[in-house]
């Protein structure tokens, strides 16, 4: 298995899963993924690590009032900075900047659209060391109703380019480009079936056969929101929501 030694600044780094019921979640994760849970106690309560061979992938956690989504993280060189960028760019700081512990330094924030993110800035821990091929947190995706508007919130606070360059609020999907490779993208929220669905990140977990994986998904008590779906020359992906309601990707890339 591959292992990520640290990332660039701007750079998806880290997934959070906050679950309503923690033991269901980690039943669920494990069987999906091949992940083990490792609980690290804190003075919050107890939070979970996934791992892959020792590797860290994804976290777990139950704050209170958790209604069961994923939580995206990007790497800074200061939250402190990145919040007062977010805010000078429309965007609000919902939390902090604190010290989470000895492990870094982060913000949880909204951008100007609602979609909820956080920052990160490492200390002892740079995020996620996982690096594939497989139960890796591989590509992150935006869905907005204003993906002008969010890619000039984006761009200005983390330095992303976007493919196209141009015309991204025709574009039906956009590409961002962090360190001139591609490690997440955006979806206009446009037609009927966005109705009533905030702006939101959703994370993509690689997988070996996104038909297997959907269909034991299914059995495990998640509900499908897309079913597999071929995407030309990169792979196959389908939407789920997990027992608990939290929503998530599976992609099988060619």
């Amino acid at each position: 298995m591959a292992k990520i030694e640290g990332y660039i600044p701007g750079s998806f780094c880290w997934a959070e899963l906050a679950s309503k019921d923690v033991d269901a979640a980690k039943a669920f994760y494990s069987d999906m993924f091949g992940w083990t849970p490792v609980d690290m106690p804190m003075p919050q309560g107890v939070y979970t690590i996934f791992q892959v061979d020792g590797n860290d992938a994804a976290a777990l956690c139950s704050p209170p009032g958790a209604s069961g989504q994923w939580a995206v993280y990007f790497s800074v060189e200061s939250a402190d900075d990145a919040a007062s960028k977010i805010a000078a760019g429309g965007g609000k700081v919902v939390a902090g900047p604190f010290d989470a512990h000895v492990f870094g330094r982060m913000a949880v924030a909204q951008d100007p659209q609602g979609a909820f993110f956080s920052v990160w800035q490492p200390k002892q821990s740079y995020g996620a060391s996982h690096g594939g091929p497989l139960g890796m947190v591989g590509w992150v995706e935006l869905a907005t109703p204003d993906a002008a508007g969010a890619a000039a919130f984006y761009t200005g606070l983390f330095g992303w380019g976007t493919k196209p360059e141009t015309g991204v609020a025709e574009a039906p999907y956009t590409e961002w480009i962090n360190g001139g490779k591609a490690m997440g993208g955006m979806l206009p929220m446009k037609g009927d079936e966005w109705k009533g669905v905030p702006p939101h990140w959703t994370i993509y977990i690689t997988v070996a056969n996104c038909d297997e994986r959907h269909a034991r998904a299914l059995e495990l008590g998640a509900k499908a929101c897309v079913p597999p779906t071929d995407i030309p020359n990169v792979g196959r992906f389908s939407v789920l929501f997990d027992p608990q309601g939290a929503a998530f990707c599976l992609i099988a890339m060619k």
